[in-house]
């Protein structure tokens, strides 16, 4: 218990024990006054102390979008957020016949808005308490492995429980510097969220995955929704009588917009960082599980194209699935490059080794610290030991029928617990979402897509050694010896020919069965669910006892590191793990190799210069006719000498952090942020100031397409746009 303790109070001062590197760092809104002095110095005109209220301006206009971050643009419920954040609810409502998608939406009044999808919601944050002496303090020391994350489970669950007992409430505990803080974060749900406007691919997505991660870039990549509840004002489910949320706070739009150097900060929900990851653990990711992973991702991705035309409404269904895809197959393969390039690992050996002698220096830190990388680098060997085997069998979540059987099984299998002995996910609070992901499964699933996949994933599997293989997977799919591909082919057109998961009502009744229908049940996929469960808790068991393991270990590995960073004037921040973040920094530009200095705005006529009347370079007939004549209207910047489509700055963000607002010192919004650039992407595990640059829709391009472009004055007339 000492130990738990001591890295407890290792982190009540965070900031104000050390200096804050300038632009690192992704702060909790309670670290905010102790960088008081540097965000006032660098630009910003609001008060520090109040930004840790989050019931207050501009805090509260910043919106959770399940992955992503938006923010409330007007008194009527108007959110913005990224084009490729809301891609799946555009995917959703699009059909080969109105295809959205690339022709872009507008809705001139309310009435015309899209329905909202089943299962999109946002969420409002109100509240981040701290309750680590209630999740690890109430947990017996003496516990270890599984008994001991099941432990702190439970804990979290009686806290979340007891937090949303509170009408339309969200709740969750989220888990600090791996486990040695905890924070209860409540958050405002609000479930009726509909497309408003969408621009068309051409522009939302213009650049396609040739430019992504890359400088210079000309993507208009954002879209707006609103928030609508009922006619009390309290959320409630989609109705036609519904009415447009009135938000407590909502940004400013600038007209105005920024110059080389200006002060800028994003508030957002950042997704996952690996910064004090140990230099065992950076090895094994950029030599072995990037690299496969990549490749997975890149088979996949054939195999979907494959297997649809593009513009079928197969391929449709799939457009955000291998966005999704081709984002991260990118992102792995900067992963890899960056890693070759810049002497990662050597870097992250000698900031350990550094760590180690201070470890082995004065006073008692050897005794508290002495042995936890030891252990900590025998768990990560022992994480990955099946590093391959994983990988593949991990990846067949994209395979939606396997899944949703396996899923449909484990509920029912659950629902014989009381809800708090559940397993998460299964809980009664996850029942509408696990609801409304059956009933997406329509626009987002073809049979012969699926069985592509599963085929493809299940040859993978079975050319594994036989001491990687799983005795239940190959009985049930056939899989010893040498596996003969058309025959497991014959084998899956049997399966996909006779279940009735594909239905929709069919899916949705199997959730109010109990297990005994399961397990009599002739549909192959439930068969094969039931067949399968034994081997599938066995693992989650194993997987649980590790995770214990881990959760004792990695507290007192990041003690000794914040104690470390502290001692030398580091800045000690917690990984990003999807709650709310501020960072900070400027407009700027950089220079990604020897010889080269790439600008920090990019203006429509660069837009034009790429322009190839070719996808992904596409750009309209009508925006090319505009920047032709020099349109600008009240967009333009003498500065950059047109309209700024996208710019730089220096701001420490990750994935997550797409559509968070980007704002200015007065906290008006002027662009949102959407990528980063290639050099950046290893900063998930080493920041480097040099190189980290993250990439921003500019707000005058925004207000110049929808002026100009689109007509979306309806938007525009209910937004407040100040110069």
């Amino acid at each position: 218990m000492k130990k738990w303790m001591s890295a407890a109070a290792l982190l009540l001062p965070l900031g104000a024990a050390s200096t804050a590197l300038a632009n690192e760092g992704m702060w909790q809104p309670h670290q905010l006054p102790a960088l008081a002095n540097e965000l006032k110095a660098l630009g910003l005109e609001l008060d520090a102390d109040s930004m840790t209220d989050l019931t207050a301006f501009p805090m509260n206009a910043v919106i959770n979008f399940g992955g992503c971050t938006a923010s409330f643009v007007s008194p009527k419920g108007l959110l913005v957020t990224n084009h490729h954040c809301g891609y799946g609810a555009i995917q959703y409502h699009s059909t080969a016949e109105n295809n959205i998608l690339e022709t872009g939406f507008l809705a001139k009044t309310p009435a015309e808005e899209k329905a909202p999808v089943p299962g999109y919601k946002i969420w409002i944050t109100e509240s981040i308490s701290p309750v680590t002496d209630q999740v690890v303090g109430a947990v017996d020391p003496a516990l270890t492995g599984a008994a001991y994350a099941e432990a702190i489970e439970q804990r979290t669950k009686a806290l979340v429980a007891e937090c949303e007992a509170e009408p339309n409430t969200r709740c969750d505990v989220y888990n600090f510097h791996h486990g040695a803080q905890y924070f209860l974060i409540k958050e405002l749900e609000i479930k009726d969220v509909r497309l408003s406007y969408t621009p068309a691919l051409s522009v939302g997505k213009y650049g396609g995955d040739i430019d992504n991660w890359m400088w210079p870039r000309h993507t208009g990549d954002f879209a707006f929704f609103r928030a609508y509840v009922g006619p009390d004002g309290k959320p409630a489910e989609y109705s036609e009588d519904n009415v447009p949320y009135t938000p407590k706070r909502f940004l400013k739009v600038s007209a105005a917009g920024l110059s080389d150097g200006d002060f800028v900060m994003v508030a957002g929900y950042p997704g996952r960082t690996n910064r004090y990851r140990t230099a065992e653990e950076v090895q094994t990711y950029f030599e072995t599980v990037y690299p496969q992973a990549k490749v997975l991702r890149e088979e996949l991705i054939d195999l979907i194209k494959a297997s649809s035309e593009p513009g079928s409404d197969a391929r449709i269904k799939y457009e955000g699935t291998l966005a999704g895809l081709a984002n991260y197959a990118k992102n792995y393969q900067s992963m890899i490059e960056g890693y070759a390039k810049t002497g990662m690992l050597a870097a992250k050996q000698t900031d350990q080794d550094a760590l180690v002698a201070w470890i082995q220096g004065k006073g008692d830190r050897a005794a508290k610290y002495g042995d936890v990388l030891a252990q900590l680098d025998g768990l990560v060997a022992e994480q990955w030991a099946h590093a391959e085997r994983d990988l593949i069998l991990g990846y067949l979540r994209y395979n939606q029928m396997t899944t949703v059987a396996q899923r449909l099984y484990r509920l029912a299998k659950e629902k014989q617990k009381p809800d708090l002995e559940r397993e998460s996910g299964y809980q009664e609070r996850d029942w509408d979402g696990f609801k409304a992901g059956l009933e997406r499964m329509d626009r987002r699933f073809d049979a012969t897509v699926d069985k592509a996949m599963l085929h493809h994933l299940l040859m993978r599997y079975a050319a594994l050694p036989a001491s990687e293989r799983e005795p239940s997977l190959d009985r049930l799919f056939g899989l010893s010896g040498q596996v003969d591909g058309a025959k497991l082919m014959t084998k899956l057109d049997s399966m996909y020919a006779t279940t009735e998961l594909g239905d929709v009502a069919t899916r949705l009744a199997w959730m109010e069965k109990g297990p005994e229908a399961f397990e009599q049940s002739a549909d192959p996929f439930i068969r094969f669910a039931v067949a399968h469960y034994d081997t599938a808790m066995a693992k989650e068991k194993k997987d649980k006892e590790l995770e214990g393991r881990l959760l004792k270990v990695r507290p007192d590995y990041m003690a000794a590191i914040i104690a470390f960073n502290q001692s030398q004037g580091r800045p000690v921040y917690a990984d990003a793990n999807s709650s709310l973040r501020l960072t900070f920094g400027t407009v700027g530009g950089y220079s990604p190799q020897d010889g080269l200095v790439a600008t920090p705005f990019t203006t429509l006529e660069g837009l034009a210069m790429k322009a190839t009347d070719q996808v992904p370079f596409d750009a309209p007939a009508k925006q090319l006719e505009l920047i032709a004549k020099g349109q600008y209207g009240e967009f333009g910047d003498e500065a950059v000498g047109s309209v700024p489509v996208n710019f730089l700055s220096n701001l420490d963000t990750t994935g997550g952090n797409s559509g968070s607002p980007t704002l200015n010192g007065r906290a008006e919004l002027v662009g949102l942020l959407f990528d980063g650039v290639y050099e950046s992407i290893t900063g998930d595990w080493a920041f480097n100031p040099e190189l980290n640059r993250s990439i921003h829709v500019d707000s005058r391009y925004m207000l110049w397409v929808m002026k100009y472009l689109d007509g979306a004055d309806n938007l525009l007339d209910e937004m407040e746009i100040v110069d």
